[in-house]
């Protein structure tokens, strides 16, 4: 299923935070970070997903997410997302999406990868797995119905 990445950036700022996406980039598959934002006291864990693996989640599983309580219950009642111009970090730039709890992660204008919320992304995968698995072409399809019809009767 690929391979595991977990990342902590003790003090997301610039070159910290530009170090984390750029390797995400690079691996280019899911990687586990985990935020130790100055002035929070817990730490806040997320999935940075490469925008074409991403793509393939969401094609093979075309429903959304849904919304986890326990999720909502975990934020602080005065932490709600907030209107804020894109954090820059060196070539990075990252832009909050105010619904949904996502983060887009673009360079040179292009997104590269999403910050997801580590249940969301492992629903996601989940979800895209099993439906990929159970999804058969039409010329896989056609060899199956064939190969069934030549099976002799009752065994």
């Amino acid at each position: 299923m690929g391979i595991q990445v977990d990342v902590v950036a003790g003090y997301p700022v610039n070159d910290e935070m530009e170090r984390v996406l750029g390797l995400a980039e690079a691996v280019g598959e899911p990687v586990t970070v985990t935020f130790m934002w100055e002035g929070r006291e817990k730490a806040e864990l997320a999935v940075l997903v490469p925008a074409a693996t991403l793509a393939l989640w969401e094609h093979w599983a075309p429903t959304a997410c849904p919304t986890s309580d326990a999720r909502d219950e975990n934020r602080a009642d005065s932490e709600k997302p907030e209107l804020a111009h894109p954090a820059e970090f060196g070539a990075f730039t990252l832009f909050r999406r105010r619904a949904g709890g996502r983060t887009a992660v673009a360079r040179g204008g292009v997104v590269v990868a999403e910050l997801l919320d580590p249940a969301e992304a492992h629903w996601l995968q989940e979800r895209a797995r099993n439906v990929r698995q159970g999804f058969m072409d039409p010329k896989q399809k056609a060899a199956f119905a064939e190969f069934l019809a030549r099976q002799p009767e009752g065994g």
